[in-house]
């Protein structure tokens, strides 16, 4: 009897053994994927990111976090609070090299990139009655060029550089996408400077009830901008982006990109970046600027080391 209890209780522990063993290896990685705002491009498309994640990849889900984009998105990476993080490429190098609005602190080596997505253009953003036809224009105007230590803040001062300006030829108002169309709108500021995808929800809803033109950037000065800062490139924003935009713009963008920690595992990042590209439709679907995400500009204007693990994937597709 003593004998059939003590090979019931062997019986009973291992199976408690058993089902801890099925319980942990049923256990999912939780990854968190830092975005933006609400109310811009980031947040749709690092959700539909983090869909991707949670249905298409096994053993790991993942989930959004609005955040303050990308100055706060490259700290968050760094110290390993987030997996991953929407940033501009501009940002995630002066991070990772510690110069701009990062000199002060140890460049953020924890960085690596998985994929660039899309064009985030800077668009300078001018009252129509202000007569401001060219960059040279804003000279003596009152300018919001972003939020102090922002990308934005650091993309106007580099584009007035590249036509032998300052903050001492302009009045400059250090204020916030928002901010700047509420100025805008009042009289306040004459022209702003705004990176972002396009169309930008705020130039938008400024253009419906306000008479603004764009300030284009020609090409000569944008081919300047990138022998100095090689992660601009040229682009057009097209006619009709914006209410009674009747041609298109020459300008300049930064590239959004997709970055990861780089800690994190190669076969989890491989079949991540593998999933992302697999599932295209789903980012088109999130926003429209996820339908300028290919396989083929992945790693244009790319400003980190590739993950190994992304690595790996673009070696076998290209």
């Amino acid at each position: 009897m003593r004998k059939i209890k003590t090979i019931s209780l062997l019986l009973i522990c291992v199976l408690l053994v058993a089902a801890f063993a099925v319980g942990c290896g049923a256990k999912e990685e939780r990854l968190a994927v830092a975005t933006g705002g609400t109310s811009g491009v980031y947040y749709p498309l690092g959700g539909a990111f983090a869909n991707i994640i949670s249905e298409k990849v096994g053993g790991v889900t993942a989930n959004a976090e609005s955040t303050g984009a990308s100055v706060e998105n490259v700290n968050l990476l760094n110290k390993g609070d987030v997996d991953f993080a929407m940033v501009q490429n501009d940002i995630s190098y002066y991070a990772f090299n510690g110069v701009e609005m990062f000199d002060e602190q140890e460049p953020m080596k924890n960085l690596r990139g998985l994929a660039t997505l899309y064009p985030e253009t800077i668009q300078i953003v001018a009252a129509g009655n202000a007569n401001i036809a060219s960059v040279e224009d804003l000279r003596g105007k009152r300018v919001a060029v972003g939020a102090p230590g922002s990308g934005t803040e650091a993309n106007a001062r580099q584009i007035l550089a590249a036509y032998g300006l300052t903050y001492d030829d302009i009045q400059a108002d250090y204020l916030s996408f928002g901010e700047a169309a509420d100025n805008l709108k009042d009289g306040h500021v004459q022209a702003a400077f705004v990176t972002a995808g396009t169309p930008t929800a705020a130039i938008t809803d400024l253009a419906t009830t306000h008479n603004v033109n764009l300030v284009p950037i020609p090409s000569n000065i944008a081919q300047k901008l990138i022998a100095d800062y090689p992660y601009y490139a040229e682009v057009t924003i097209p006619a009709g982006t914006y209410r009674n935009q009747d041609e298109d713009i020459n300008a300049v963008a930064v590239m959004a990109m997709l970055t990861v920690r780089a800690g994190l595992s190669d076969d989890v990042v491989y079949n991540i970046t593998k999933a992302l590209f697999e599932n295209l439709d789903s980012l088109a679907a999130a926003h429209a600027r996820g339908g300028d995400i290919s396989i083929d500009t992945a790693l244009n204007g790319m400003s980190l080391e590739i993950h190994p693990g992304a690595q790996r994937y673009y070696n076998e597709v290209k």
